[in-house]
Order: structure tokens, then C-alpha cells, then sequence
């Protein structure tokens, strides 16, 4: 890669945070097996009149939101592959609150029978019919009252509020970013008979090494949690981020976890390697590689599951279908970003972004804490590491 082009990617990241756009940022480049680049800029929190502010380390951990929906849909392969959870199967065979649902039709104000149920396959590819209820109306406001996404609530009782709802479409005719990837938390902790951080724990994040990763920060560890700006700089809004002080009730497969760069940079080298990772001790370590997953199926989980379904809203970008968990980009042209076609990615809520390049070796990370600015350094961090490719 070529050393001016990365140092520009810090110098502009650390002009972001001179505007006072950012209060810091960590970013991780990964190609042909070596961390090209991993950089702090900024101040893990805002600076403050009152006291010190410690600045952005490489080892920051940050609130992901939903760059956890990856790592569960991870999940879901491995137990596909061993043979204890079907695509196929409706979501009601594991979580039985999920049986009898009904679509809601708004020009009648009525709701209809499911033509199909849905099933774990159109829980993972966000087809299934749920919602976010960000916007307001009749679902939206079913969803508010029954106080779906609640941080009080366990994934049992997520799914004990969420299954008795209307849908906002026909399972598998439409795609709609949702509350699919908690409910798949639920099914997960249903097949494997414990809560999903412990299951997760098990195995994703030991076998990895991922040691930072997890629903919450030990009180030890809390000095490393970066912060956001209490109301976005550019917009006055108020940016509040998820308490991971204390272990939560609600264990979010959908956008619970926190982790640092080089944590996740574990994850995307099994994913870059098709199911394989180096051991924890790195590529000349004793350790021998970890494989959690067989490569077939990371080619499954990162194919485009969409074709010509519609979709819905504007999360998902223009020229880019949907795999299992991720978006993957269906042709090098058509977007705004740079990237190859079979390109995967995700981003978080609280500012978070990554990609997966496996026709150039690559992955990158992009971590800071942010909301109001995700969207702009989503276009920006790919243009400023492809640009460093040689």
C-alpha cells in the first residue's frame, strides 16, 4: 500500500477531529495479511474545562451497535453447519410466540394471514417482515407500546412482546433493516440452552482471542470507553449512547456488544480467511489457526440473498444487496463508495464502520463514537483506503 495515501487517511481523520466533527477515532487497515495501519486520533471523550482528557489509544473500546449483527449471524452458520438450525425452518419452530402472525395493511387498517411464516433465513437476510419503528404509525406505535427493543427486557421477553405483532410486510417479499438479528439472538440462546453473551463467549470471542468484546466493560476497564459529543456538532441533536457500565438485561444480537479495533480486526481475519483465523498469538505464534466455520459457507453468508426483492428505506446503499448479516456489493460500479464487486460491509449506530475486500486481501475498520456523522464516514473511509492501494 502506498505510505503517503495512509498518512493521509490520519491526517484527515485528525482534520475531522480538529473541526470538532469527531472527539477521535481509531482506524485499522489489514492487507495481504499484515495491519498496514492501525491509528488513534482524537480523545477517547469529548475534552472537558473540568478534568483531563485521556487521549484516543489503539486499544479503545468502543460501543459497535450493529456491527454485532455480523458476529451473530456467525453464529447461526456455525450451528447450521453442525447440524442443529435450518434456514429453512420457520422462526415459530424454535420460538413458538412467532406462530399465527399477520400482516398489517394499511390502506385497510386490517391485518392479513402470512402467506408464508417467516423463516431464520428471512430473520438473517432482514426479510422477514419485521421493523425498527423508527417512524411513526400504527406498527411503529405497537411496537412503542409494547416496548420492543427495551433495555430492561431479556431476549425472551423481546420475543415474548415482538411475536404477537402485525408485520410490516409478507415474510421474504420485501427488505426492511429490523429487530430481525435480536430475535435470531433469541433462537441461538434457544438452541444452545444459555444466555447469548455466555454462548457467544464461547464461541466466537475465546476461541479468537477477542478479549475486549462483550455486552459490557468491566469496572477495570471503563478508563478505555470512548465517548460521543453530548449533541452532534453540526446538528444540535442530542447523541446518547447505549450504558455498557453494567452487564445489561437485554443482550442485543442485534447491537449490544462493545470492542476495540484489534478485537474486531480477529473477526474479520476469520471472515477474510473463509473460517479461518490465525491463533491468538498471531501468524508466527504457537498457537495452531483457529476455524470456526467452513469456507463454503462464509462464501454463503457474503453472496447477495436479495436479487430483485425491493427495498425498503435508504440504510442499505445503492449497489449492494444483502448476505447474512452483512451488505454485500453487487457490482464495482453503481455506488458512490469505492470497492469490488463481492465486497462486504456493515456499520454501527454509534459510528462505527467496516469492510471485506476479498479480491484485494483487504479488510479496514473504522471506529468512532459519532451517530451524527456515520453516514458521511461511511462514503469517506472507503475512498481513503482504496486510495492507498497500490
Amino acid at each position: 500500500m502506498h505510505p503517503t495515501a495512509l498518512a493521509r487517511l490520519r491526517s484527515v481523520l485528525q482534520t475531522h477531529v480538529d473541526q470538532g466533527l469527531l472527539p477521535g477515532a481509531v482506524a485499522l487497515v489489514h492487507h495481504q495479511g499484515h495491519t498496514v495501519l492501525h491509528a488513534a486520533v482524537g480523545h477517547q471523550r469529548p475534552p472537558s474545562a473540568e478534568s483531563a482528557v485521556p487521549a484516543m489509544a489503539p486499544d479503545t473500546v468502543f460501543r459497535i451497535y450493529s456491527m454485532t449483527k455480523p458476529i451473530a449471524s456467525l453464529v447461526a452458520m456455525m450451528l447450521m453447519e453442525e447440524g442443529r438450525l435450518l434456514l429453512s425452518h420457520p422462526v415459530a419452530h424454535y420460538l413458538p410466540a412467532f406462530a399465527g402472525q399477520r400482516v398489517y395493511d394499511a390502506a385497510t387498517g386490517t391485518t392479513t394471514p402470512v402467506q408464508r411464516e417467516a423463516t431464520v433465513h428471512d430473520l438473517l437476510r432482514h426479510t422477514a417482515g419485521l421493523s425498527y419503528a423508527w417512524e411513526v404509525g400504527t406498527v411503529p406505535d405497537a411496537y412503542r407500546a409494547a416496548r420492543v427493543g427495551s433495555r430492561r427486557h431479556s431476549n425472551a421477553d423481546l420475543v415474548a412482546a415482538l411475536g404477537p405483532l402485525p408485520l410490516v410486510h409478507q415474510p421474504g417479499t420485501r427488505w426492511e433493516y429490523s429487530r430481525a438479528t435480536d430475535v435470531l439472538g433469541a433462537v441461538l440462546e434457544v438452541i444452545e440452552g444459555e444466555s447469548l453473551g455466555a454462548l457467544l463467549q464461547r464461541r466466537v470471542f475465546g476461541p479468537l482471542g477477542m478479549h475486549d468484546t462483550g455486552f459490557s466493560v468491566p469496572a477495570a476497564q471503563q478508563h478505555r470507553l470512548a465517548e460521543a459529543f453530548e449533541r452532534d456538532p453540526q446538528t444540535g441533536i442530542g447523541m446518547p449512547l447505549i450504558d455498557v457500565t453494567a452487564p445489561p438485561v437485554f443482550e442485543s444480537a442485534g447491537g449490544g456488544l462493545v470492542s476495540t479495533a484489534s478485537d474486531y480486526a480477529r473477526f474479520l481475519q476469520l471472515m477474510l480467511g473463509r473460517g479461518t483465523a490465525p491463533g491468538p498469538d498471531g501468524p508466527n505464534g504457537i498457537d495452531a489457526p483457529v476455524r470456526l466455520l467452513g469456507r463454503a459457507t462464509v462464501d454463503f453468508m457474503t453472496a447477495d440473498h436479495l436479487g430483485s426483492l425491493p427495498v425498503a428505506g435508504d440504510i442499505l446503499p445503492t449497489g449492494y444487496g444483502f448476505g447474512l448479516g452483512v451488505a454485500v456489493r453487487t457490482a464495482t460500479g453503481q455506488a458512490t463508495r469505492p470497492g469490488s464487486a463481492g465486497h462486504y460491509s456493515w456499520s454501527g449506530l454509534g459510528g462505527t464502520f467496516f469492510f471485506v475486500d476479498p479480491a484485494e486481501d483487504l479488510f479496514a475498520i473504522l471506529l468512532t463514537q459519532a451517530p451524527g456523522q456515520l453516514r458521511y464516514l461511511c462514503e469517506l473511509y472507503p475512498a481513503l483506503v482504496y486510495a492507498a492501494l497500490q
